[in-house]
């Protein structure tokens, strides 16, 4: 298990709801969607005074997922 694999199941599980603030960034933590917030940097600031170093998620909540980095070159494929 990953260490954010509950964070973002508990996304998943809710975004419907959570798309009632689109744009907006949630912060998380295990099951708990702890509240939303406007900029990531007041989500982060939260996450930090409520859970210090401990593992939480903070995301924007968003529809659709948007690749943002690519970790390995890509090849094309052989014709």
């Amino acid at each position: 298990m990953g260490v954010l694999d509950k964070e973002v199941a508990t996304y998943n599980a809710n975004l419907s709801s959570l798309l009632e603030q689109q744009g907006k960034f949630v912060l998380i933590k295990g099951d708990e969607i702890v509240g939303t917030f406007d900029t990531y940097g007041d989500a982060l600031k939260q996450g930090y005074a409520q859970f210090g170093l401990d593992v939480f998620l903070v995301k924007r909540i968003m529809l659709a997922e948007h690749a943002l980095f690519i970790s390995r070159p890509i090849v094309p494929c052989p014709p």
